[in-house]
């Protein structure tokens, strides 16, 4: 039997929020239809996360990391079936999904050697008394994930707190409620996950808030917008809650005056285009030298054009569809503006319903609109600097920081100059797109609140860190 058949086929509904088809964006076609979460439901299911969670704090970190690499094995064992998901549901190309995959796997498998790792420190005491601290697990963990890389952008969380002892509530986006919630779901049972520690809540801003405003919820993982972080970090901070936001970026990719332009351009094309732009780190400015700026357009602009652009489940392409209609009209309506403000459209510029042309738009400014905002599709603007100390400054230029790379001969001063720039992530002689489940990961400023996921980071993310004081009998005090 096909893995998600069983949680797919509903004999009436469990959530009360109503249901929500799974739309497939390159057809428009129905692949399921799902129930949503009502913030009642968030609380029922607070209550049972909870219940749960105190028997599988007990549990051995032996059990506990057993679970974790059994799921592990399940994503590749199940593989072939949760690739078609992804590509059908979120519009990803094969090799896409084929990372989110392997993404997914490997994030369970560091965190079950996470299971183990939750260890203190004896500290110096005054008094006579062994002081030391441990780490515990915070209880309830609330994720929220978006739906551009669902899977990822799932596990990442989920994994790592289920294995350091804590129970969760997954709120997936509801257009890809499969991908990034149901198959989490599926995969953690089928792995002997006990009931009741993972409980996926569909829904949409409603069912978000009630899981950050749960009392039970002491965490909440949060990966999507700035704007919807913002307001994701109001909520939270009047509950008094740990937040962790993932959030928004306008990645620049600085190509120096030494770089190999065809190998830069070749970096550059990945960026921000792969998986239609749909990419939190996705390469939002080229800043290219400007004895080299003429030849990296046109070379960029003849790779936008020679990219197939289509249907992903049904033929060989290298952009799928944009995920939704909303967002074509906001890429659409940013190219748009730019091009009303001066800038020119050297490729692309052009849709054929969610299936929008790579584009690469050149004399653009501080101001134009696609070059100023996070874009969210496949858009590539490009501007020239003169020396380095101007990069810089573009660089730094903007609310966000979440990713940077830099393209040069020279990787010694390709890693001079990303010290001078504010960045969560930077990389030298690679664009801005890569993630991995042993490497932190996260923004500072607008794009997020520095807290890094990946590796022992998880640590910092899912516990609490308690100091514990033993004496040998009662102790004395003045009164």
């Amino acid at each position: 039997m096909p893995l998600l058949e069983p949680t797919l086929r509903q004999d009436g509904p469990t959530l009360t929020g109503g249901t929500a088809p799974v739309v497939e964006p390159a057809t428009g076609r129905t692949l399921a239809t799902v129930d949503l979460a009502a913030p009642a439901d968030v609380a029922e299911a607070a209550v049972r996360a909870r219940a749960a969670q105190q028997g599988w704090a007990l549990a051995s970190h032996t059990e506990r990391a057993a679970v974790l690499r059994r799921a592990g094995d399940l994503f590749t064992a199940h593989a072939a079936e949760l690739r078609d998901w992804l590509v059908r549901e979120s519009g990803s190309i094969p090799g896409k999904a084929d990372f989110e995959l392997h993404v997914a796997a490997q994030e369970c498998y560091e965190a079950a050697a996470l299971a183990s790792r939750p260890a203190g420190q004896v500290l110096p005491s005054e008094a006579p008394r062994l002081s030391f601290t441990r780490r515990v697990p915070v209880g309830v963990v609330g994720v929220i994930a978006p739906f551009n890389a669902p899977l990822i952008l799932s596990v990442r969380s989920v994994a790592p707190a289920l294995a350091l002892g804590n129970s969760v509530l997954l709120k997936p986006d509801r257009r890809t409620a499969v991908c990034g919630g149901l198959a989490l779901a599926a995969v953690f049972a089928e792995a002997g996950l006990p009931a009741g520690l993972l409980q996926v809540l569909p829904g949409g801003a409603e069912a978000g808030a009630a899981v950050v405003a749960d009392p039970l919820v002491r965490v909440v993982s949060f990966t999507g917008s700035t704007a919807s972080g913002r307001a994701v970090g109001e909520l939270g901070g009047r509950h008094l809650k740990r937040l962790h936001l993932e959030l928004g970026g306008n990645s620049a990719l600085v190509v120096l005056r030494d770089a190999d332009v065809e190998a830069a351009v070749a970096q550059a094309s990945w960026g921000s285009f792969f998986h239609q732009g749909q990419i939190c780190m996705t390469t939002g400015r080229h800043l290219v030298h400007a004895s080299l700026y003429d030849e990296y357009v046109e070379r960029l602009a003849a790779r936008a054009e020679s990219l197939a652009v289509g249907d992903p489940y049904r033929r060989q392409v290298h952009l799928g569809p944009l995920i939704d209609r909303t967002q074509l009209e906001r890429v659409h309506a940013l190219v748009e503006a730019s091009i009303g403000q001066g800038a020119k459209a050297v490729a692309g510029g052009t849709h054929e319903g969610l299936f929008y042309r790579p584009t690469v738009l050149v004399g653009v400014g501080d101001d134009t609109p696609a070059y100023a905002e996070e874009v969210f599709g496949p858009v590539a603007p490009v501007r020239s600097f003169a020396t380095e100390d101007e990069a810089v400054a573009l660089a730094t230029a903007g609310p966000y920081g979440l990713s940077l790379g830099i393209v040069t001969r020279d990787a010694a001063r390709g890693l001079e100059l990303a010290g001078r720039i504010p960045t969560g992530i930077a990389h030298v002689n690679d664009q801005t797109v890569n993630d991995e489940a042993v490497a932190p990961f996260g923004g500072v400023a607008a794009s997020g609140t520095g807290v890094r996921f990946g590796g022992e980071s998880n640590l910092d993310a899912f516990t609490e860190l308690r100091w514990t004081t033993l004496r040998s009998g009662p102790a004395g005090h003045p009164f």
